[in-house]
Formats: structure tokens, C-alpha cells, sequence
């Protein structure tokens, strides 16, 4: 059997996708007084399967074979090169924000994809495909799962310009194609689209580059209820980041969308998060 999708979690609080860069802000919320950390952490880790796991792999299987699925999805990510530093989370949020906000689909499983390259090399934290208004697009991803908002946008966009480099994206592309699973039903289509024979200048005429950052937020330790104090706070807080972001020296001529993701605190998540996965390991 197919597994269905994890239900909407997040909630859209702030969402323009006709601002340069677009801009969206997702909010957590709270539960009788405390952010909803460890209900947050339990719902990422409902994502682990297609995030971990190549489409063959979660297709058609039976019943008998979920908890091993969900085993063999935790302990993939757990030994993943990145997670020492914690990185796959942000990856995770990425994957589940792009899934919920744009009903993308994922076109290679980053653990898998990653854990055949170079360890020096760092490629984009997500590729998915979004039917836009004009036809399939391309999108790729950069995550950064930060405490301190400033200086996720200045090392995000310091990659940024890195990975749209004429020589990069060739690379990536290349080993992208090595791995999209040929069980995916729009392989071929996807393949097309990131063709060798393309010309870059047409790839990115339908494609955006969507930039996850999380923070700890000064609006969210004011709060213990979704207020409408709250809501106007957040937008306002959401912007104030948004500017930042936009008035930096990014990448001319790419459609890209920041997403942010304001946290209470990481620490206190990010202890929820490991101690869900450990025990996924042990179901």
C-alpha cells in the first residue's frame, strides 16, 4: 500500500509569492501555554519515510513492513554524514514546508543522494517539482537550521551564490540524474527538465530556489497563545527578517523563496527531535 502524507501541521501565517524574493512564514503555535515543541518534532518525524527513502522503497508495501520502512528511514538519517551537526532537521523542515505550502513532489531522497558524495561537497538540501501555472517547475532547496537569524541569512546567501555558479549546477545536475529513482513516475519528465542539453538560462525560466531559515524568535518567547497580539507581532517580525534577506546581494535573475521558520527555542526542539528519532530506531 502507498503511504498517504502526513496532515497539515504548520500554519501559514505570512505568504507572498508575488514579492521578490516570495516570502512565507510558518508558524508552530502553542498548546495550553507552551510552543507545541514536542508535537512539532512528532510530526516531522512523520515525514522521515519519503524524506529518507527512495520512491521504490515506500510504494506498494504492505502492512507488515511500516515499522521496518520507519526504522530503516530513522537510522538512515541518523548515520547520515550531516547529522552530527544536526543539519538533516532543517532539511526535514525544508522537505515538510515545501510539501505543505507548494503540494510539491520530491524528486530524488536527499539522504540517499547525499550519501554518495564527495563529504567536502554540499549540494542543494532539497529538489522537488512544482506544477506552477506554466508547467512543471524545478525547485530547489537550502536549509539552515540556526538559532540566530543574521547570520543564517548571511552564510545562506553566501551559498547561494555558490551553488548557482555555472560549473556547480552542472555538477549537481549530473549526480542528480544518477539518482532519481526510475520507479518515480515522472523520472523521465524530471530528467528532461535538468538535461545536460539544456541551457541553464531555460532550466531557471521555471525553476525557484526556496531558502528555509529557523530562528529563536524574540516574538515567540513574548507569547503563550496565538493572539491577535501574537499574529500581528509575527507578521511584523516576519517582514522585518524578509527585508533583511531581500536587501542582500543575491543571485540576479532566480526566483527564490524564503521561508521562515521562527522556533521558541532550537535547543528545546532540537532535544524533542533527538529523542523522537532515537527511538524510531528501536520500534
Amino acid at each position: 500500500m502507498a503511504i498517504s502524507l502526513p496532515p497539515k501541521f504548520l500554519e501559514v501565517r505570512v505568504h507572498d509569492v508575488n514579492r521578490a524574493p516570495g516570502i512565507s512564514g510558518l508558524c508552530v503555535g502553542y498548546e495550553r501555554g507552551t510552543w507545541r515543541a514536542s508535537q512539532f518534532a512528532a510530526h516531522i518525524m512523520d515525514w522521515l519515510p519519503e524524506f529518507a527513502l527512495k520512491h521504490s522503497e515506500i510504494q506498494n508495501i504492505s502492512s507488515g513492513e511500516l515499522m521496518s520502512l520507519v526504522r530503516r528511514a530513522a537510522k538512515r538519517v541518523y548515520e547520515s554524514a550531516t547529522f552530527e551537526n544536526r543539519g538533516e532537521f532543517g532539511e526535514l523542515f525544508l522537505h515538510a514546508a515545501i510539501r505543505q505550502v507548494f503540494d510539491s513532489q520530491p524528486a530524488v531522497s536527499k539522504v540517499v543522494y547525499k550519501s554518495a558524495r564527495n563529504e567536502t561537497v554540499k549540494g542543494f538540501d532539497a529538489v522537488h517539482v512544482v506544477d506552477g501555472p506554466n508547467g512543471p517547475e524545478l525547485w530547489l532547496g537550502e536549509a539552515k537550521f540556526y538559532e540566530d537569524v543574521a547570520a543564517a541569512i548571511r552564510t545562506v546567501v553566501k551559498e547561494l551564490d555558490a551553488h548557482t555558479q555555472t560549473d556547480y549546477l552542472r555538477d549537481e545536475f549530473l549526480l542528480i540524474r544518477g539518482k532519481v529513482d526510475p520507479a518515480w513516475p515522472r523520472a523521465a519528465e524530471f530528467e528532461a527538465m535538468i538535461s545536460e542539453n539544456r541551457s541553464l538560462d531555460d532550466v531557471f525560466k521555471k525553476a525557484c530556489i526556496a531558502v528555509l531559515l529557523t530562528y529563536d524568535s524574540d516574538c515567540l518567547s513574548r507569547h503563550t497563545e496565538c493572539s491577535e497580539e501574537y499574529r500581528s507581532e509575527f507578521i511584523e517580525e516576519i517582514m522585518k527578517h524578509h527585508a533583511n534577506f531581500a536587501g542582500r546581494n543575491l543571485p540576479p535573475d532566480l526566483s527564490i523563496h524564503l521561508i521562515l521558520l521562527p522556533l521558541f527555542t532550537k535547543q528545546i526542539l532540537l532535544a524533542e527531535l533527538d529523542n523522537k528519532l532515537r527511538a524510531l530506531q528501536t520500534l
